[in-house]
């Protein structure tokens, strides 16, 4: 559905952060006469009503009754689907979209093909591999946006041209592609594990949800994961599947990348942390291949790019002990990989947030191999994982405490640590509740470690360049 076909029909917005700020810009822009209707909490309505748009009416309060009188809905990603008051609307022909499926709309040739887009998605990695996408492809000298789930709303690029475009999606995303009768030119997925079973509802349907960019949006070219055990049992019929991890094509042996039997270069020093990051180079050097450009000759550019913030991020020593920050880490698959890349320091970890119902029975079960010198819980479900941690502890041998908060976790640490070592923020879950998200969780962080908060927070090469 593009912009012009809700002319005339009753719009509603669901939610005003980023994403609802920018649909509602978009939408005002190219129908300046439409009524629109504004579901949101008490602040955002203090912020939208400042706009003084008379045809913007605000509304605080949402209800499945009230949703089923419009006929579309453009939806804030975070907004569940799956509430029962979208559902009741959705049962009663209120159709609900997202402001990455009138983008996709809008951009659609003739053939339905959005020809220049290259979107990522994945359980982890996704933010790394769309990053390190447009850095490559701005290195072979094409105009090339960064945008999506990264922090850039595609609709607020809505009007901007791009040679590329690089488009990170989350899992509350993927299914708007194909909500939008569009096809991506390029779709990677780089990894599965159950994450945000709370918004979809349970692990099938997480799984379902994120598989919708290659299983119903339709990709001309599919670049998947040949390691990942669900990635590898896919059938796509309408897509031309490019593997990677998989020694037919972009993979590593050891530190060393080929290009199926052809080495290419050494990864060891590259500004990639952990063999996963490694892994989604192969990922991107497979989808520049697909895009028709040399990625053998592209790939030691690699080296020039700078890492994200809050992903296994080394913000610096403070008495002798160095300060990681991973707070984008909200599974437990997410912090064990974060401590293998540390395994060979005395290293003291902080785990623990809201609780979404994840299991950690696999994260106990690998402490008896895999233990760090300390644990530290925290967070609403940190007492259900100190229980299971509890019996590993005590035959194993690592310390384990309990902290009320981030300060407290922090201190604990520090004091398992007197000869020093890595203090680790890597949570393995989200960090609603006391943060907004896990951009302010890793500020907290830099701030208790006595680091700048405003020096290791930005993301560099989001939007066009």
């Amino acid at each position: 559905m593009r912009i012009a076909d809700l002319s005339g029909r009753r719009v509603a917005l669901w939610g005003w952060g980023h994403e609802g700020r920018a649909a509602y810009t978009a939408l005002r822009a190219r129908l300046p006469a439409q009524p629109l209707t504004l579901f949101c909490n008490a602040a955002e309505a203090i912020d939208a009503a400042g706009l003084g748009d008379a045809l913007l009416s605000i509304e605080r309060e949402t209800s499945g009754e009230r949703l089923a009188q419009f006929e579309a809905v453009i939806k804030s990603p975070g907004i569940s689907p799956y509430k029962p008051e979208a559902e009741f609307a959705a049962q009663r022909g209120t159709r609900f979209l997202g402001g990455t499926a009138l983008w996709f709309a809008e951009r659609a040739d003739a053939d339905g093909e959005v020809a220049n887009a290259l979107c990522v998605t994945g359980t982890k990695g996704k933010s790394t591999t769309s990053s390190l996408l447009a850095h490559l492809l701005r290195a072979a000298g094409l105009r090339t946006a960064l945008a999506g789930n990264i922090g850039v709303p595609l609709l607020e690029l809505l009007d901007d041209d791009a040679d590329a475009w690089a488009i990170e999606l989350s899992s509350y995303q993927t299914r708007d592609v194909a909500a939008s009768g569009a096809r991506p030119r390029i779709a990677i997925v780089t990894n599965l594990h159950p994450e945000h079973l709370d918004w979809h509802g349970g692990e099938q349907r997480y799984i379902a949800d994120k598989l919708a960019l290659v299983t119903e949006a339709k990709p001309r070219i599919a670049v998947l994961n040949a390691a990942d055990p669900l990635l590898a049992a896919l059938k796509l019929p309408d897509s031309d599947i490019h593997w990677y991890g998989d020694e037919r094509g972009w993979h590593l042996r050891g530190d060393a990348l080929h290009r199926g039997d052809a080495f290419v270069m050494d990864t060891a020093t590259l500004p990639l942390p952990g063999r996963h990051n490694r892994s989604n180079l192969c990922a991107v050097l497979t989808a520049l291949e697909a895009f028709g450009l040399d990625a053998a000759a592209l790939a030691p550019h690699a080296a020039s790019f700078q890492p994200l913030p809050n992903r296994l991020q080394p913000l610096g020593k403070r008495d002798g002990i160095l300060y990681v920050n991973d707070s984008i880490s909200t599974t437990p698959m997410a912090t064990l990989a974060a401590l293998d890349l540390y395994a060979d320091r005395p290293v003291a970890v902080l785990v623990g947030g809201h609780d979404r119902g994840l299991p950690w029975d696999e994260f106990a079960e690998a402490m008896r191999t895999r233990a760090p010198k300390a644990v530290v819980t925290m967070g609403q479900n940190g007492p259900r994982i100190h229980a299971l941690l509890e019996p590993v502890a005590a035959q194993v041998g690592f310390a384990l405490e309990a902290a009320g908060d981030l300060a407290e976790a922090m201190a604990k640490a520090r004091a398992a640590l007197p000869d020093g070592g890595v203090v680790l923020l890597s949570p393995g879950a989200p960090s609603f509740g006391p943060y907004r998200n896990y951009v302010a969780r890793g500020r907290h962080f830099a701030e208790l470690a006595g680091f700048d908060p405003d020096a290791i927070s930005g993301i560099k090469g989001m939007g066009i360049a």
